[in-house]
């Protein structure tokens, strides 16, 4: 089994983006976890033990800038990954208004 976490930051102000909400789904478009990223952008444990397969991370960055009063142009960024063989998988993401860039972390 696999673990997922998530690394949220904000490339504007150079901080950690803290309170997106992010959705983990699977690969008939379930829903099997979520959570809010902490103080520093993070989250340490999502969906718990995964199998094998394809899954998506939706981060509500709209509602992240919103809050901010800052307008932007993507309300959601979905990252679709696969998992693949044993191991921790961390799929950070920077966060503009108007972009974003995400990798496979470590």
């Amino acid at each position: 089994m696999s673990t997922l976490s998530t690394h949220v930051l904000d490339a504007v102000r150079g901080t950690p983006a803290v309170d997106v909400s992010v959705t983990l789904f699977d690969a008939e478009g379930g829903e099997l976890a979520s959570a809010v990223t902490d103080a520093d952008g993070r989250i340490s444990d999502l969906g718990g033990e995964l199998t094998a397969g394809l899954y998506r991370l939706r981060f509500e960055t709209g509602e992240y800038f919103e809050k901010q009063g800052v307008e932007s142009f993507y309300p959601e960024v979905t990252v679709a990954f696969t998992i693949t063989e044993t191991r921790h998988y961390h799929v950070p993401i920077l966060l503009s208004p108007f972009a974003y860039s995400t990798y496979r972390g470590s």
